[in-house]
């Protein structure tokens, strides 16, 4: 992009796994990328570490205010957000639903589809106005296949999947364009951590496996984001190898 004027990405849950990779990818693709995310601490340090291209900003995708205020200053700064990735959310807890904590659930909710939908809200009348942008929702092979403890975690995520697909169907004749990206099995972040709370059972999760990085899921997101602006990619879904789809279970009574 040299010789243009840099294009602005918002990426959110940038401190850490996901968004750090993300964000260091979009401004090695030329982006001047804001870092949203609750702990300044990380932030602080990745602002450090990339310069005055990154903007680290304190945003909870949970609080509307702070996503409303956040926007906002975007906007005094910015002449236009080009890429939005929405990329904060979490899974919490594996137990079956009848075994689930409402407050885990509600949880997940609050961050993985009213934190989402809250960004949309803000971005896409500006993107429709300017008659460009590109929203990239990070989205989860969960919203597709079911498994036992996926619960609403998955169905957060097949929430995602089907707005970004009803996105793209209201924003036919508009040259703004909407993609979800799927990971599954994904190593080396604090997803399995933040999930099961302790150490060693997430450590458990991918042993003997070759899981999808970070750095994958940024390639991913660099790649859909730099396609001709006549390309819209509306679903990307990316599994390791050493992942296949599972044949449907049968309990036998003994």
């Amino acid at each position: 992009m040299a010789g243009s004027v840099p294009r602005v990405a918002l990426v959110t849950g940038a401190s850490a796994g996901f968004g750090a990779a993300i964000a260091r990818r979009l401004l090695s693709e030329g982006y001047t990328v804001i870092g949203a995310a609750r702990r300044l601490d990380r932030l602080q340090e990745l602002h450090a570490e990339l310069g005055e291209r990154f903007s680290p900003m304190v945003m909870d995708v949970t609080d509307p205010a702070s996503v409303e205020q956040g926007y906002t200053w975007i906007r005094e700064r910015f002449s236009g957000l080009d890429v939005l990735v929405n990329n904060a959310g979490l899974a919490l807890g594996v137990a079956p639903a009848h075994e689930a904590k409402m407050a885990d659930w509600e949880r997940m909710i609050a961050t993985n589809v009213l934190g989402l939908t809250r960004l949309v809200h803000c971005v896409l009348p500006d993107m429709v106005k300017r008659n460009q942008g590109h929203i990239i929702n990070i989205g989860s092979t969960a919203g597709n296949h079911p498994y036992p403890g996926g619960n609403v975690y998955g169905a957060t995520k097949a929430f995602v999947r089907q707005l970004s697909l009803n996105l793209r169907a209201d924003l036919w004749g508009t040259r703004v364009r909407v993609t979800n990206i799927e990971p599954g099995l994904c190593g080396g972040t604090e997803f399995s951590l933040v999930r099961l709370g302790d150490q060693a059972h997430a450590k458990a999760v991918y042993e003997g496996t070759d899981p999808l990085t970070a750095d994958d899921i940024a390639d991913a997101v660099a790649w859909v984001a730099t396609r001709p602006a006549r390309v819209n990619i509306n679903t990307l879904e990316l599994m390791p190898v050493s992942q296949a789809f599972a044949g449907m279970k049968i309990h036998r009574e003994s």
